[in-house]
């Protein structure tokens, strides 16, 4: 069966999801993170395309990417070619580490790009893996809101929706808003 083409022209932005093959782990140690961190850095330095925000989860991994003169297929074939070679190599399998190819979803507008940000950077609090969501150390939010130094993602496209002064507070609480008060037996309720 033939694959629908993925669309693509210079500009497109998109949320980028790929699973774990059979949903299994794509990351198995702290190095696993670190490592796909670094494709992705090394990746974006060929490929030349702007990273808005990201979240490694245990088994599939969410992207919100900006093109410019190279397709999303060329760029996710790299990005992922690289970390099956080197996750077959570290745990000595054979075979596909991920399932299919990456879903994509062109991102049309600045409301579907604060959104998709906004899903992305709550990916963990919704898997229960943590409370709040710059607890979670593979995940570009706490650079968002200024817990950490930014590095490899460019936050200023999406920020540059909120009034300049207040701009990492005022995301923050967009993000945050989502995760409604805990329930009577104390689980959070999203």
């Amino acid at each position: 069966m033939v694959r629908k083409k993925c669309e693509w022209y210079p500009g497109t932005m998109y949320h980028i999801t790929t699973r774990g093959n059979r949903r299994s782990d794509l990351f198995k140690s702290e190095e696993d993170y670190v490592i796909y961190l670094a494709i992705l850095k090394e990746v974006k330095y060929k490929t030349e395309f702007e990273l808005l925000c990201y979240c490694l989860m245990t088994n599939h991994v969410h992207l919100q990417i900006k093109t410019f003169d190279c397709s999303i297929s060329i760029i996710m074939k790299r990005i992922n070619q690289i970390y099956a070679q080197y996750f077959n190599k570290k745990y000595n399998y054979i075979g596909h580490v991920f399932q299919d190819r990456y879903h994509s979803e062109i991102i049309k507008d600045d409301s579907q790009m604060l959104t998709t940000s906004r899903y992305i950077h709550l990916n963990a609090v919704r898997a229960n893996m943590v409370k709040e969501p710059e607890e979670y150390d593979y995940s570009s939010y706490s650079m968002y809101i200024g817990c950490k130094k930014e590095k490899l993602i460019s936050s200023q496209r999406v920020l540059a929706c909120f009034k300049e002064e207040f701009r990492r507070e005022l995301y923050r609480g967009f993000v945050e808003k989502n995760i409604e008060s805990k329930s009577s037996d104390g689980d959070m309720v999203i």
